[in-house]
């Protein structure tokens, strides 16, 4: 790493993560490009995440809270801290090729009109799919990591424009956050990076998706699974705050059909996998926190003009219209029907 002013700093949030983060500390390690520093935001860890950064890992520099804090605290935590003009943010279970930091650095420069970059996410456990290609948007009120469980190939091998970034695996400038601000806290984990993607784009600001800065992604190592009471309840309830904060009245009257269709699905969807209870629990919390997120949709309206709401609106059907496509294709893949998919691009794109 570093030993002087890094041009690159990694902030890696962790809870609980010991074994993890020291599989992706050891693959930082080996990296060609030596002009970075490491910072983890360790959230209130119970296991020896601390001892074994203490004891295995002293260039690290570790942030520590006595409690979870959640996602959006613990990296606004390290970027605030931070000194580099770019900040990668990496989840705690990846493991970074030798040459994805250099990848990044050569590319940075090619890309000069980007405030953010969107790394090439493959699966941990098959080195052969895709696990987040660049993010696009549904209108529904979330976000859709390109390219999911489907096989790498010529598709994913070249930079391409894309809406926004996975904070699991994004590059950012420094002054991204002074333009756009920080993760909303409020979010506490889950959706606070489509928010953040909203925001950037609203601002005119751009992503690219860089295809040779490849990491390998565990996925939902911090929650033990992917569908679970804590994951549908916060997306529930982060949904519908990221819908009151971030769509003005003739946005979301002009999105509206989309956002019932979504709604209709996610709660079938939270019914096969019995999952009721939170379902509920989330759009409860979301109530509760309903006038908070008013205020936050009214600071925003009185920054914006109604033309900047239409440019964004425009950005996110293109952006959905490319998420679809990319849901389409892997069912294709498993053999599945896109009958309903296809109606809804035929009524809704």
């Amino acid at each position: 790493m570093a030993h002087g002013d890094p041009f690159i700093e990694i902030i890696i949030p962790n809870w609980n993560g010991a074994k993890m983060l020291s599989h992706c500390l050891d693959s930082l390690e080996k990296q060609l490009y030596k002009n970075f520093s490491i910072t983890v935001v360790d959230n209130g860890s119970s296991d020896h995440s601390l001892t074994l950064l203490e004891e295995d890992y002293p260039n690290v520099k570790v942030i520590r809270f006595d409690y979870n804090s959640g996602f959006s605290v613990a990296v606004n935590k390290g970027i605030e801290s931070s000194e580099a003009p770019w900040l990668l943010l990496l989840n705690n279970d990846m493991e970074v090729p030798s040459d994805c930091l250099q990848n990044l650095a050569t590319s940075i420069p090619l890309y000069s009109h980007c405030d953010f970059f969107s790394l090439k996410m493959l699966s941990y456990h098959d080195r052969t799919i895709i696990d987040g290609a660049g993010d696009a948007v549904l209108r529904g009120g979330v976000g859709y990591r390109l390219g999911t469980l489907e096989p790498d190939g010529e598709r994913f091998s070249n930079d391409r424009d894309t809406f926004g970034a996975c904070a699991g695996a994004a590059l950012y400038k420094r002054t991204f956050f002074q333009k756009v601000g920080l993760f909303d806290a409020d979010f506490f984990a889950y959706l606070e990076d489509v928010d953040l993607n909203i925001r950037a784009r609203r601002l005119g600001l751009q992503c690219m998706y860089l295809s040779k800065a490849v990491v390998y992604h565990i996925g939902s190592a911090t929650t033990g699974s992917k569908i679970n009471e804590m994951t549908i309840r916060l997306s529930t309830r982060n949904n519908v705050n990221l819908l009151v904060k971030n769509y003005s009245f003739p946005l979301f009257l002009r999105f509206a059909p989309a956002i019932l269709v979504y709604q209709l699905m996610w709660f079938l969807f939270c019914l096969k996998k019995w999952m009721v209870k939170p379902y509920f629990s989330g759009l409860y919390e979301a109530f509760r926190m309903l006038p908070l997120f008013s205020r936050k949709r009214k600071d925003i309206l009185t920054q914006f003009c109604k033309s900047d709401f239409q440019i964004l609106g425009n950005l996110m059907v293109t952006a959905e219209r490319e998420a679809v496509e990319s849901i389409m294709m892997r069912r294709r893949g498993l053999g599945k029907n896109n009958f309903f998919l296809s109606c809804y691009c035929k009524i809704f794109l």
